[in-house]
Order: structure tokens, then sequence, then C-alpha cells
């Protein structure tokens, strides 16, 4: 297959990028290297991608898809698999037009382009946090009662519900796959894992918002390829919407996962207590009773093994003697 993938220098596309390489299929990957974090990073991620001959990159905005266009010529696409979006719930409070101009408006500009393509197959990186402060956990893809409490969460579900909209008229395998906190190697150096690891290494305070009792369904990055790869083999269903919950179906306290983590590392945690934080659900748990029977997709990794395998990753990347 011939594919595209946005945010393909990203945590999560890179991962799919290197396993979409390893089944012979060819990627077109698009990034533009946005800033929330660092560029060496995300080209880090990349460069082992470079001497495949299956591997086109493509520096661009998503919004930019006139360019995109005209850069991929008269290639024929299969399938496009757009994971590119601002990311990160607290700033999309301080942004909130901005998350809508990506995560909507430029989910909108690819689904025009796979039009214009002739691309039939679309999945989409949704988020565990379009289901908001909803209380009746753990969450089903059948939910309507969606609380988004955040601009970010907002943008994913009008991005979903434009999808839904291309399913209809323009006859479109549209799928969201709603991710559940992934983790694992390569994780973006803001999230809670990559941070609480980075500062009880080097001895200073972790921040910790409400009293640790929040919860999580964490998800390692490994699974989370392996939902999506379950997505791709469903084929091609004409004017077809569909969601699938990607998460691990169980839930760690916040309190327990700072535990977990100072045994790995064999340090103790510095914690400084912060209020709870605008935009932050309580507790997160998917059902992924429907992601089994149609996706074949079962979480094999537990959240102690997952940990010690992003310690690792921690060790050798940053080159660190403990």
């Amino acid at each position: 297959m011939k594919i595209i993938v946005t945010g393909g220098a990203g945590f999560i596309g890179s991962h799919l990028v290197t396993e979409l390489l390893k089944k012979k299929d060819q990627v077109i990957s698009i990034d533009n290297f946005d800033p929330f974090y660092s560029r060496d990073i995300k080209e880090s991620n990349i460069k082992k991608h470079y001497h495949s001959p299956d591997f086109i990159f493509i520096e661009e905005d998503i919004l930019n898809t006139d360019s995109i266009y005209k850069k991929i010529g008269n290639e024929k696409i299969d399938l496009i698999i757009h994971l590119a979006a601002k990311a990160g719930v607290r700033p999309s409070i301080e942004r909130p037009r901005e998350y809508h101009l990506v995560n909507t408006e430029g989910t909108k500009r690819m689904l025009e382009l796979a039009a214009r393509l002739g691309v039939k197959k679309f999945l989409f990186a949704s988020s565990s946090s379009v289901y908001g402060e909803n209380p009746n956990t753990p969450w089903k893809e059948s939910d309507t009662d969606l609380r988004p409490i955040s601009p970010y969460a907002s943008s994913k579900i009008a991005a979903e519900n434009i999808g839904r909209v291309f399913s209809e008229t323009k006859g479109l395998d549209f799928t969201a796959l709603r991710f559940f906190t992934v983790y694992g190697p390569g994780q973006r150096p803001d999230l809670a894992i990559h941070k609480f690891f980075r500062n009880i290494i080097e001895g200073n305070s972790i921040p910790v918002y409400g009293d640790g009792s929040t919860s999580r369904d964490y998800t390692y990055i490994d699974d989370i390829i392996s939902g999506i790869l379950g997505a791709i083999n469903l084929g091609f269903k004409p004017s077809s919407f569909s969601i699938y919950n990607l998460g691990n179906s169980s839930t760690v306290k916040l309190s327990e996962l700072i535990s977990l983590i100072e045994n790995i590392t064999g340090k103790k945690a510095i914690l400084d207590r912060k209020q709870n934080q605008p935009g932050d659900v309580r507790h997160t748990n998917a059902d992924i009773s429907k992601s089994l029977k149609e996706l074949a997709f079962k979480p094999v990794t537990g959240i102690r093994k997952g940990l010690q395998e992003f310690f690792e990753w921690y060790i050798a990347y940053y080159k660190l003697k403990l």
C-alpha cells in the first residue's frame, strides 16, 4: 500500500512509520516540526527512515494542502493516516483558536485533500479526552453523553463530526481511533511520564496536581500501533464511519504511577503539590470490547513493563550513567 502519515515525525507517527516500512508499505510522511517541543527530537525519530527506498518525507503544514498536493504529484494513495495535531489539553485553554484551526480545520483540509487525490480510506487520531467528565466508565464508543472540558477535546470531537460528513457525502471510509494516554520510548517530553522520570532522575521536584487519586488508562505505544494496524486491515467500506477506543482497559492512579517510577529509578520523588488544573479529567478508562472484536486489538504491555521500557530508552537516548 501507499500511505500518507501526517505527524510522521512525532512520537506515535514515527513508531507507526517504522512498522509500515517493515510491512513493505510505501510511506509519505508529512510533518511541519511544530515548535511545541524540540525539532531535534523529531528529527531523531525519523532519521532511521531516510535509508528506506519506500520512505518519502515532506516538511509541510497540514493547512497548506495545495502545497502538499503539488509535492505528492501523481502518486496513487491508498490510505491517509492523520495523526498531526496541536497537542496538549492545558495549552489549548490558553490558545483555543489555534487548536481549532489546526485540529479541526486542518482535518477538514486533509479530508478535502483525500477527495482530491481519490483516497477512499482515512484513519483519524482522536483522543480519550472527547469523553470529558462522563462518569459512566469504562467509556464506550456508543456513548453520546460526551462532555469535553477543554478546547483540545472539543477540536477532536469537531474533527470526528467532519469525518462523518465526508463519509456520507464523499463515500469515504472514515475511522476515528480514540487513543488513551499513550506512552513508551520516544514519548513527548511534555507528558507526565517523561517529565516524572526526568525530574526524579535529576533530583528536581515533580508537579502533582490534586491529591494523587486521579487515574489514567495508560496505553503502551506498541499496543497503540497494533490497534492502528488492525484498523488498516479492516479494508475499505464505502460511506463508512467508525469509532474505536484504543486503550489498555485498566487504570493506574497518579500516586501509584509515581511509586512505580520511584521503584524503577531507585530514587525518591520530591512532590510539588498543586491545585487541579482546568481541562484535566479525573479518570479515564476505555471499554475496548468493540476493538477486540473488530480489530483483534488486545493490549499486552502492563504498566510496570512499559515504564521499564521507557526508562531504558531514556537512559540510552540521553546517554546517562546512573
